[in-house]
């Protein structure tokens, strides 16, 4: 198998956040890829995805991503059937962090218990 067949799944989960600026390349059996996340949260599904692959430090792979809006954590689209605190159990492990959510979309919420579907949500970095 080779190092770009072993992280595939890697490269198919950039392909699917819409990675921009990406670049693979194989130089003496190391997988090199480059690209820029639209947050934080993207590259850390990204390196999660690495060390489920590579393990906690994979010597077959280096990977350059960035990230184009440092700003937020991450931006949320409501589902229906969501509240804040499970988006904050989602992003935080810890449903009690959706004080933070609330607070910093106090310009489109007015009340932690009313969200609606489609509602763009700020995940701030904690």
């Amino acid at each position: 198998m080779s190092v770009k067949d072993k992280y595939q799944p890697v490269l198919s989960l950039g392909e699917q956040l819409g990675i921009k600026d990406g670049k693979v390349s194989v130089d003496d059996g190391i997988l090199k890829i480059k690209g820029q996340a639209q947050t934080a949260y993207q590259k850390n599904l990204l390196w999660d995805k690495i060390k489920a692959i590579g393990g906690e430090h994979p010597s077959d792979i280096k990977a350059n991503i960035t990230v184009e809006d440092e700003s937020v954590y991450h931006r949320h689209v409501v589902q229906r059937g969501e509240s804040l605190s499970k988006i904050a159990k989602h992003y935080y492990g810890d449903p009690m962090k959706y004080k933070q959510i609330f607070s910093a979309n106090t310009n489109i919420l007015k009340n932690p218990d009313l969200i609606h579907p489609d509602q763009v949500l700020v995940i701030p970095k904690l």
